[in-house]
């Protein structure tokens, strides 16, 4: 009885509380086995003086947009003042087709590839698209290649694990990992492109390489990192592989990419202004701009209208609109749908070819002053924006102005005190200082002002 009683008292007594299972971090060591033989390293000559890039499509940016953002978002370079490492790479073909960064390769002679076997080789560019920062290079080896194998960036989720392999500081193949921070994101400056923003550790040399998932396929292309420093702060962006991919095969085909505009400058729709104009919520493009003799103004589209869809697609936001009309064939025709302050409306509009604005020449010191320096005085809109009289963007800096501290992007304000606008007020100062000589150099970067010390060569 007291067997039975006992028995009794253990099947009532009250269940222990279940642990919760411990949190462990995947384990990488198959997908870096499987997968890093098919990432390259990347290295080159001395910058080409001028590049004739696009910079960006009208309908993506205001015209006058002084690119301040870009002073935060630094793209990578490599670790010497030379610039001789210039970052990564991935094969997508065994015949030798490699992705990488367009700003890795646009403006560089003699570029080098090398192998996770050790084996070097020259490498040619096939084409750049610097709307997306996506190009592609080629190379001759004498066997087949390993090569990625392709994700599908549209499954990722915020949280998802994912891993950078890649040459940070020239040390090749480094891996690092981290979790998807958001995806779909748009950075001023950068519409063409639904960022992938991770929290994974990449630096200057992680550039052009493969961000992969737990399965060991590529997701995207290290491409851009939030920095004040120029240094990893946490937050890095890779754009989506089917962007790259979609790219490569354009400029595989035919050496450039075609995209489509229909000539509009577009804004958000806030709260407020969905009020204003009449809409049941946020979504779609506001047009705050109809530019002349475009498709847009063909099809009398007008300033207010906000189209809602585009092709047939929902269009969230004004970077949706700017990359379904980049999406678009030039010479087709699409029927958008807007609302004009309330009213419905449907439009039929031709797609025009996106025209790329050059990027104008830089005024280059003399080749004899070993300062690695390219110059350019700024616009008058642009110093208005900045609320400053005159100064030069710097649009090269090697040699001994990268020893300086000084970037591309950065504003020369004055050198020694002495204000300057244009390169021979620049040349001047030098002069006046001497030979030999240390110069202050009071430079603007990301908003900030610092003063920088530049030695004058003899």
């Amino acid at each position: 009885m007291r067997i039975l009683l006992a028995l009794l008292f253990v099947l009532a007594a009250p269940a222990a509380p279940a642990q919760a299972p411990a949190f462990a971090a995947p384990d990488f060591t198959a997908l870096v086995r499987d997968a890093a033989a098919a990432v390259v390293n990347l290295s080159g000559g001395q910058d080409v003086v001028y590049s004739d890039l696009p910079l960006a499509d009208e309908e993506a940016l205001d015209e006058e947009d002084p690119g301040i953002l870009r002073d935060f978002l630094r793209r990578f370079h490599g670790p010497s003042p030379d610039l001789r490492a210039l970052g990564s790479g991935f094969v997508i073909d065994p015949a030798g087709y490699i992705i990488t960064n367009a700003h890795l390769v646009a403006e560089r002679r003699d570029i080098r590839v090398r192998l996770a076997d050790r084996r070097e080789f020259e490498a040619r560019v096939v084409g750049v698209d610097a709307l997306s920062d996506i190009a592609l290079v080629k190379i001759e080896a004498p066997h087949g290649l390993p090569q990625v194998r392709i994700g599908d960036p549209a499954k990722l989720r915020p949280g998802e694990w994912v891993a950078a392999i890649g040459s940070p500081f020239g040390f090749e193949r480094s891996v690092t990992a981290g979790i998807v921070s958001a995806v779909n994101r748009t950075l001023p400056e950068e519409s063409f492109v639904p960022f992938i923003q991770t929290d994974v550790a990449v630096n200057p040399g992680n550039s052009g390489g493969p961000l992969f998932n737990l399965r060991g396929e590529v997701v995207g292309v290290n491409s851009v990192i939030y920095s004040e420093t120029g240094g990893y702060m946490g937050v890095s962006f890779a754009i989506p592989i089917d962007v790259a991919m979609d790219v490569a095969r354009q400029l595989r085909a035919s050496g450039k990419v075609t995209r489509g505009r229909i000539g509009v400058r577009l804004q958000e729709v806030t709260a407020e202004l969905a009020r204003a104009f009449r809409l049941p919520d946020t979504s779609g493009a506001a047009v705050v701009e109809v530019f002349r003799r475009s498709p847009a103004e063909s099809a009398a589209l007008q300033a207010g209208d906000v189209i809602v869809r585009f092709a047939g697609k929902p269009v969230g936001n004004d970077a949706d609109l700017v990359r379904l009309t980049a999406a678009a064939l030039p010479g087709s025709t699409v029927e958008v749908e807007l609302v004009r302050f309330g009213a419905p409306l449907r439009l039929r509009i031709a797609i025009d070819e996106a025209r790329a604005r050059i990027m104008p020449p830089a005024i280059t010191l003399p080749e004899h002053e070993p300062l690695g320096l390219q110059l350019a005085p700024l616009e008058r809109k642009l110093r208005e924006r900045l609320q400053i009289d005159g100064g030069l963007r710097v649009e090269h800096a090697r040699d001994a102005s990268r020893r300086a501290g000084l970037m591309r992007g950065d504003i020369i304000l004055s050198v020694n005190g002495k204000a300057v606008s244009s390169a021979e007020g620049f040349r001047a100062q030098l002069a006046a200082a001497g030979k030999g000589t240390t110069v202050a150099l009071l430079v603007q970067r990301a908003g900030n002002r610092q003063f920088l010390p530049l030695r004058v060569p003899r």
